[in-house]
């Protein structure tokens, strides 16, 4: 697998993700249970999304000086590219997760907790499916053909899809966990188990951790073909995703109660899902300019977000 990540730069990226997630824990501990502000939430989103540009603005540094202006800008340009991706379609993670906690009704302060695991454990996954993906493609050069035509399937049902609630009553896990384990009714704190009449039993919230980590694998498969198809290069995969599921909770605070404000973000990630598949089946026959696919991304993104506020507001104007 050629890269341009050194065995430095591996080993820094690694120690600043168990930084930020230790953090991260380490102010939850401190604030306890509450519910995020929506200061807070932007904050934390804007922290964030300042330190994904001051990663890239270091690599473009570091590459500027050791592989020349071009290889640095290239790639700079697709780390930005493959992060909008990511983070474009971590939207519709949030929107799932709003329908999980809403229909288990957790309580506003319990939601951070069961996030932040949520975050923890998709980062594993993910780093695991890059890295498998990244092989696969090195040994195999039909795979992007996969790749592409999975992508091109799945923005097309997304697209028949939205406007859709799925129904979690139906969801399989969920069921399986019904027949197999005792759930209590009621939540006991950020407690995931309990002790009722001298029988173990799980609380929802430990359900809601496992629907929202079942649902972050489905999204995975998802989002980390997409980003392949931006650059092979699993350092710029993998940091450029991890960095858009770090401020995955700090973006669904932000978002939670503007979800029904933009209802037509499905429909444009479900073409961005569509264009960019076709830009990995196209590879052979034509490679469209990483700047040209970051400016498509970018305003199927916007438009579709400023096409929900305009008629969510010509609708309620009428109403």
């Amino acid at each position: 697998m050629e890269t341009i990540g050194t065995w430095w730069m591996w080993t820094g990226f690694a120690v600043f993700v168990v930084v930020a997630i230790a953090v991260d824990l380490l102010v939850m501990q401190r604030q306890g249970a509450h519910r995020v502000t929506t200061r807070e939430a932007v904050g934390w989103s804007l922290l964030w999304f300042a330190l994904a540009f001051v990663f890239v603005g270091l690599l473009w540094w570091y590459l500027d000086g050791t592989q020349g202006r071009s290889v640095a800008n290239e790639t700079s340009m697709q780390f930005i590219t493959g992060y909008l991706v990511e983070k474009s379609l971590s939207v519709d993670n949030i929107f799932v997760f709003l329908m999980i906690f809403t229909y288990f009704a957790v309580p506003a302060e319990f939601q951070k907790r069961a996030l932040i695991i949520g975050i923890i454990g998709a980062i594993v996954l993910r780093a695991i499916l890059i890295l498998v993906g990244a092989w696969l493609l090195a040994k195999f050069h039909w795979v992007l053909y996969v790749f592409g035509a999975f992508l091109v399937f799945t923005g097309a049902k997304m697209w028949l899809a939205a406007g859709k609630e799925p129904d979690i009553e139906q969801n399989p896990v969920l069921r399986w966990l019904r027949g197999h384990i005792r759930i209590s009714r009621g939540f006991y704190g950020e407690r995931l188990t309990t002790v009722i009449d001298g029988a173990k039993y799980y609380t929802p919230l430990f359900v809601v951790l496992i629907l929202i980590g079942t649902t972050d694998v489905i999204f995975a498969v998802d989002s980390i073909p997409a980003i392949f198809a931006i650059t092979d290069d699993p350092f710029i995969v993998l940091t450029a995703n991890i960095f858009a599921i770090l401020g995955l909770r700090a973006l669904y605070f932000l978002l939670a109660d503007l979800a029904d404000r933009f209802h037509l973000l499905a429909y444009g990630l479900a073409l961005v899902l569509v264009f960019i598949g076709c830009k990995m089946l196209l590879l052979d026959v034509y490679k469209i300019p990483v700047g040209v696919a970051l400016a498509v991304t970018a305003g199927i993104i916007a438009t579709s977000m400023v096409a929900s506020l305009w008629t969510s507001r010509h609708v309620k104007g009428k109403g």
